[in-house]
């Protein structure tokens, strides 16, 4: 299964750092958002990765290369000439994809979810990773019943925040263009049709959205080398 990291945000809560950096590049326990992410992936035999990029991607396309010193392979997707969120990201990226299904990942999240745990043939268009809902959240993404995904207001289960890792397949994206759009309504649309699978995983999970959220991720794992 190919994996598609999303890494063309601009990042701008977590400016000043993001003046100079991408933010994938912000620095984690020694490493960066994004290579710790490639290494995850690499581990989980995922070794076929696309990333795309924007606000200041050359410095990812220079740090990371052709993936050689990580034990992958990737190639990128520029859309420095205009981001296209995630659905448009993702749709630009279809040619470099070589499976289907395909494995996304946000490039801003940490993450121990073990990769090699998800299906590598879903029951419906996509198969969603979901979390407890952080402080930032609160009233989550979704609704979680057995390994069904809903919309919030569809009925009775777990409210949960989504994780930024999915498995998707192409006919989820058919015959739309490569343009500036968000991924949840094709999600919520899929979910009325009953086409979203889902798992809970309640192991650490972090967006770093904001500096406190990437100082508490820097504490949390500084304390964790010390123990």
């Amino acid at each position: 299964m190919d994996a598609f990291i999303l890494a063309a945000g601009r990042g701008e809560r977590l400016r000043p750092l993001t003046d100079t950096l991408p933010k994938p590049l912000i620095p984690v326990a020694g490493s960066t958002l994004i290579e710790i992410r490639i290494r995850a992936l690499a581990a989980a035999g995922i070794t076929n990765i696309v990333i795309n990029h924007a606000h200041m991607g050359q410095q990812i396309v220079q740090r990371l290369g052709d993936g050689s010193r990580y034990g992958v392979s990737i190639c990128y997707s520029d859309e420095s000439s205009g981001v296209l969120d995630t659905a448009g990201g993702i749709i630009k990226a279809l040619p470099l994809l070589g499976s289907d299904p395909f494995l996304v990942v946000n490039g801003d999240i940490w993450t121990d979810y073990p990769f090699t745990g998800l299906p590598r043939d879903p029951p419906g268009l996509a198969h969603l990773v979901l979390v407890d809902n952080p402080p930032h959240n609160r009233n989550g993404d979704f609704c979680l019943r057995g390994n069904r995904v809903s919309r919030l207001d569809a009925g009775a289960g777990r409210l949960v925040t989504f994780a930024g890792i999915g498995v998707y397949r192409r006919a989820l994206f058919e015959h739309r263009a490569a343009e500036s759009l968000p991924l949840a309504p094709l999600l919520f649309a899929a979910c009325d049709r009953g086409l979203i699978s889902g798992e809970y995983y309640a192991g650490t999970w972090f967006d770093i959205g904001t500096p406190d959220r990437l100082r508490t991720l820097n504490e949390l794992l500084t304390a964790q080398e010390s123990d």
